[in-house]
């Protein structure tokens, strides 16, 4: 009895921890990276660092971005924030 007592605050603390913290930012994660799995030539893409564009060539790990001149520049996929349009 005294052991529920003495940790049992320890464990529901970590239990909120988990739902609160832990788990939506693992889901927030696996709609990222499937997001990123996703892409296509021809989505408008903006990086994590605020680079609009759209995609003009895929491979595994990287992507080639088209900008509004004309201007071709390769990313990661991970560096993919979020989809604006897909085609």
């Amino acid at each position: 009895m005294e052991f529920l007592a003495t940790f049992g605050p320890l464990v529901l603390m970590i239990v909120i921890f988990y739902f609160l913290l832990i788990r939506p930012q693992q889901k927030k994660q696996k709609q990222v990276r499937q997001m990123q799995s996703e892409l296509k030539k021809g989505d408008k893409i903006v990086t994590i660092g605020g680079f609009h564009g759209i995609v003009h060539a895929l491979d595994e790990d990287s992507l080639v971005l088209i900008t509004g001149d004309g201007t071709k520049l390769t990313y990661d996929r991970s560096a993919v924030r979020d989809v604006v349009e897909q085609s």
